[in-house]
């Protein structure tokens, strides 16, 4: 058992992308966030999959081509091998929870030149 105090970590990108609260053994758990603008390169799991809970703001996220916009309240499942993208087109900050699982250390795969 452990506690972690979100104040305590950081963005990956100072005020944006993940914020690990958790990663591994069996599955991460993150805060993420995205200023106005902001997107997160489109790029797939080979085995996990990921789920984001949206907290605060609107999102785009696009799965497999398929633009999703999603608001506070909503939950958005992603299975391994499907291509997503995430980007804040909205006047506010994005704020939601990203858990991945089962856990592998490297499992992302980058997709170049993205279009949907």
């Amino acid at each position: 058992m452990y506690i972690v105090d979100e104040k305590d970590r950081e963005y990956r990108f100072k005020d944006s992308g993940p914020k690990y609260l958790m990663k591994g053994p069996r599955m991460n758990f993150a805060v993420v966030q995205f200023m106005p603008g902001q997107d997160f390169k489109a790029h797939y799991h080979n085995v996990m999959e990921e789920n984001f809970y949206i907290l605060e703001g609107e999102i785009d996220i696009v799965v497999d081509g398929v633009v999703n916009h999603l608001y506070p309240g909503q939950f958005i499942h992603i299975e391994p091998g499907e291509i997503h993208y995430c980007i804040n087109n909205y006047d506010k900050p994005i704020k939601m929870i990203s858990t991945l699982a089962p856990f592998q250390e490297v499992d992302k795969v980058d997709v170049e030149n993205y279009t949907y």
